[in-house]
């Protein structure tokens, strides 16, 4: 292809772990002369309390062709709902300004939601990575919603692949199988320097020479209301056990403020020196705490995709993974102290596991890369099924 048309490819980027999981496929669609990468950064991405990972973006040497503002204050479903509306229009005006030719999303955020509604509103060829999953949370509608309007489709498992046959999306439209976020985790030095974790942040110094335990724990916005209770039990676990641990503030759906308080009450008492809070990490050092730490602990969907490939334990607390596949590191647990704790112990006696490539094989983003270009766009979606069968 000449210059001038070169298929322009739009990647929608809406918080740090949909960042972590896009890097390969962004730098893989650079590297192809027929390609025009376009980057658009929403969510908590652009903001200030997440400490801007759009900034990360740009040091990584990515051009940022749009920032747009559209998460409502307030934490609460009614905000979350009204962020989609406002997404909506902003994510129309960015489309009608770059006119790109493919819109790249990833996985199950409102703010793809958005995103996925204008374009395909907007007569344009939308891909989306990860569909086909299933999950707790609003998250299991968004996604299916998103696969529903999607074009194309780059599933992360062979599982995940037959469940779109099965909502009726095509098979030639699957264009490939594997999640990109395994292609840093297969050339990642896992060195992880103390600075890492030390550096920033607030609470104990977390030596990474012993054994540490990663938390996260998001919002299950089908559960609003229990959440802050939900971390208490959490904290009170995790004071039994009195290992050192590093937290990742959670994300911004409903509930993530009576979240962050728990975290921030507890973290304020005298007698918890065992923890570190954090706001946010590159993708690359994100990757290298979760393949250091003895044991990953909470309900992010990383646990489930990255900790596998590393072998690292991981103790998946509550309802918002359900669903989800996981190999042998992962035990699920409820939110109940005295059954997280002996799930930890029990992870940490069992040690590393075997490497996973359920996931992905670490080859992801140029099998992605690859089909950007030659895929043929259509734009008019039907059933691939009939009643009768």
């Amino acid at each position: 292809m000449t210059e001038q048309r070169r298929r322009k490819v739009c990647v929608v980027l809406v918080d740090r772990a949909n960042y972590g999981r896009m890097k390969p496929v962004m730098r893989a669609v650079e590297q192809r002369p027929s390609l025009q990468l376009q980057v658009l950064a929403t969510g908590t991405m652009v903001l200030e309390r997440f400490d801007q990972p759009v900034r990360v973006v740009r040091e990584d040497g990515f051009q940022v062709d749009g920032e747009i503002y559209i998460e409502l204050e307030g934490s609460t479903p009614t905000t979350m709902a009204k962020s989609i509306g406002f997404g909506l229009v902003e994510f129309a005006s960015e489309f009608h300004r770059l006119k790109p030719d493919v819109v790249v999303l990833i996985g199950d955020r409102y703010e793809a939601l958005a995103a996925a509604i204008a374009a395909a509103y907007m007569n344009i060829t939308l891909v989306h990575i990860q569909g086909g999953e299933v999950s707790g949370s609003i998250d299991e509608s968004a996604r299916h919603a998103i696969s529903k309007f999607a074009h194309f489709h780059f599933p992360s498992t062979l599982r995940a692949a037959e469940y779109l046959i099965r909502m009726g999306e095509r098979k030639d439209t699957i264009l490939g199988i594997g999640c990109p976020s395994s292609d840093i985790a297969r050339s990642l030095s896992r060195q992880l320097a103390p600075e890492v974790v030390n550096a920033r942040g607030a609470g104990v110094e977390i030596d990474v020479n012993k054994p540490f335990l990663l938390v996260v724990f998001h919002p299950t916005t089908t559960e609003y209301g229990g959440e802050q209770r939900q971390m208490q039990i959490l904290l009170s676990a995790l004071d039994l056990l009195r290992i050192q641990a590093l937290f990742l503030w959670p994300n911004i759906d409903a509930g993530s403020d009576h979240i962050s308080k728990v975290i921030r009450i507890h973290r304020a008492q005298a007698q918890t020196q065992w923890m570190r809070t954090m706001t946010n990490l590159t993708p690359e050092n994100y990757l290298k705490v979760l393949a250091t730490a003895a044991c990953a602990v909470g309900n992010s969907s990383s646990f489930v995709r990255d900790a596998g490939y590393f072998g690292t334990p991981v103790v998946l607390v509550g309802n918002r993974q359900n669903g989800r596949e996981t190999d042998d590191h992962a035990t699920r647990v409820p939110v109940e102290m005295d059954t997280i704790v002996s799930a930890i112990k029990n992870q940490l006696a069992h040690g590393r596991y075997a490497p996973s490539t359920l996931y992905g094989d670490g080859r992801v983003s140029e099998r992605i890369a690859a089909a950007l270009e030659n895929l043929t766009p259509y734009l008019q979606k039907q059933l691939a099924f009939t009643l009768a069968e």
